[in-house]
C-alpha cells in the first residue's frame, strides 16, 4: 500500500515545499501560543479558570 501512495507522490512536481510549509504553520503557531501565555494578563487567566465553576450564568431547563 504504501509503494502506491510513495509513486504517485513522486510524481507530482514541487510537492517537497508542503512538508516545509506545513512545519513552519505548526512551528508560527505554537510560538504565538506560547507568547500569548506568557504575555496573558494574571487577572484575564484567573477569570477564565473560574469560569467553569461560575454557577450564577446556570439556565436550568
Amino acid at each position: 500500500m504504501l509503494k502506491f501512495v510513495k509513486h504517485h507522490m513522486e510524481s507530482i512536481t514541487g510537492i517537497e515545499i508542503y512538508p516545509i510549509i506545513s512545519l513552519l504553520i505548526f512551528f508560527c503557531f505554537f510560538v504565538i501560543l506560547f507568547y500569548w501565555v506568557f504575555t496573558a494578563k494574571k487577572e484575564y487567566i484567573t477569570s477564565v479558570s473560574k469560569l467553569p465553576l461560575d454557577n450564577q450564568n446556570d439556565t436550568l431547563l
